[in-house]
């Protein structure tokens, strides 16, 4: 079986582009996404916590310094991902290269994780302050890069965004027919509350997700009726976009099953066997 260990001939910057981009799966690189993971989950939980009052008033101290430590964490990996990227053939060109991958999705979402730390000291209007510390919610993207299950999730959704759209323009078109229906036999009967079909569309939304506040309600007979056949048929449809996602899930694994592993230095076929 071929050696997974790293070449002693290696430099930090390859070094560290193994360990921070898709490369060989060891020890360090787990340790290093399971603490990513971690710092991740405490930053969304510090902010949601942030928003108790007397809670945040007791500990604001903590809250500062765990910002400040978690800011520095972030920033230095941004950084340092900016900095290997050449490593990558997509991004070898050392400025247009580093450019491109400043503007890739994933390396974006690094930089809105840490960039509103640094925005309030070059503002001076406090509730724009306020509103820059909530963007820090885009922190919990970041776990998408660490978590091979969110991957997982990702491909499948793409596999399947044709037969997840039929469902929606599915939707779509019952939440129209129905709420038009509804409009056409309860608008003589409570016209204040279905006075046009784009209100009766909040009728049409809560009933086929069977949500059912109760606010508003069909009076007539016909109405009732019309009323429990959208509430079957809405628990039908939204448990199509379910099994299309449970069968993406299936055929994902499967293929996942199947895949050869290769050794990331040689390109040679791992064998199973030791």
């Amino acid at each position: 079986m071929p050696s997974l260990s790293q070449p002693s001939n290696q430099t930090l910057k390859q070094r560290l582009y193994e360990e921070l981009f898709p490369g060989i799966d060891n020890a360090v690189n787990k340790a290093y996404n399971i603490a990513m993971l971690i710092l991740i989950a405490l930053n969304v939980l510090a902010v949601i916590l942030e928003t108790v009052p007397g809670l945040f008033q007791s500990y604001k101290l903590y809250f500062d310094v765990f910002e400040v430590f978690s800011v520095f964490v972030f920033t230095v990996e941004y950084v340092v991902r900016l900095w290997v990227c050449t490593e990558d053939p997509k991004y070898r060109s050392p400025v247009m290269g580093r450019i491109r991958y400043a503007l890739e999705p994933l390396a974006l979402v690094d930089l809105f994780s840490f960039l509103p730390f640094y925005l309030p000291f070059v503002s001076v209007d406090l509730r724009f302050i306020r509103a820059v510390r909530l963007i820090r919610l885009f922190r919990v993207l970041k776990m998408g890069r660490y978590s091979e299950s969110l991957n997982t999730l990702t491909r499948v959704i793409k596999a399947k965004k044709e037969e997840l759209a039929v469902t929606l323009y599915a939707g779509l078109i019952l939440l129209v027919i129905a709420s038009s229906f509804m409009y056409l036999i309860e608008h003589e009967a409570q016209p204040e509350v279905f006075s046009s079909i784009p209100d009766a569309m909040w009728w049409g939304a809560v009933t086929l997700t069977t949500v059912g506040y109760g606010d508003v309600y069909p009076k007539t007979m016909l109405g009732k009726m019309l009323g429990a056949l959208i509430a079957i048929l809405g628990i039908g449809l939204f448990a199509l976009p379910a099994g299309i996602i449970a069968s993406g899930f299936a055929v994902e694994l499967q293929n996942k099953s199947k895949e050869i592993k290769k050794c990331p230095h040689c390109g040679k076929e791992i064998s199973e066997s030791s």
